[in-house]
């Protein structure tokens, strides 16, 4: 990783699990991917996911429908956090690498939660440094804003002047496909294997 994700040093960032009371309890049998399912909060009030426009790491201004072409790991973070950010988007390129070796092509995509620090260029390096498919994504704070809230992600920067502030955010991976949209979360402690193994049910039940 480069020096610009090596600025953000001490300071742990706060793993957030916000964005869980949106959740509501889904299953029975309506659920077509009922036996992929390890956790019961799958659907909100309303629906999880929407469109969003973003901007890709060569400055393209791209939509949701652009980005989430194939099944996609999808996850909200920023490239300045010193530790829960980083370990998480490389557990998903661990898991999509498992995934590729099982035939399953599936695209890890990083959103910023920090547009202000997090350009084009710098989510462009930081995708490129965890995946060779990894798709890094920013836009402006309104772009960003409602790509967060399509997926009932929590985000807060602290309120602090110097260039290390740190953002409070949700950390959930949401598991997204093409012709249905978001289908599944992941949470922190689910291992590369564990995750590999869950979305390629879910595949799998989508073809």
């Amino acid at each position: 990783m480069t020096k610009r994700y090596a600025v953000a040093s001490v300071a742990a960032v706060v793993a957030i699990l916000a964005g869980s009371a949106y959740f509501a309890f889904f299953g029975g049998a309506s659920d077509a991917f009922a036996e992929c399912r390890a956790s019961k909060v799958v659907a909100g009030e309303g629906s999880i996911g929407g469109p969003f426009t973003l901007v890709d790491g060569n400055g393209n201004s791209v939509s949701d429908r652009e980005v989430l072409n194939k099944p996609s790991l999808l996850y909200f973070g920023y490239t300045f956090c010193p530790d829960i950010c980083p370990l998480d988007v490389l557990r998903n390129a661990e898991a999509a690498v498992a995934l590729d070796s099982k035939g399953y092509d599936v695209a890890p995509v990083f959103v910023t939660v920090d547009p202000e620090r997090d350009t084009p260029e710098v989510v462009s390096d930081f995708a490129a440094n965890m995946h060779p498919k990894m798709i890094g994504l920013t836009g402006s704070l309104e772009q960003v804003k409602k790509a967060a809230d399509a997926y009932k992600v929590f985000f807060k920067r602290h309120q602090n002047d110097d260039e290390f502030y740190l953002v409070d955010h949700t950390t959930f991976t949401y598991l997204v496909l093409p012709e249905h949209g978001f289908v599944e979360f992941f949470r922190r402690n689910d291992s590369p294997d564990e995750l590999a193994k869950r979305a390629s049910c879910f595949i799998d039940y989508a073809t």
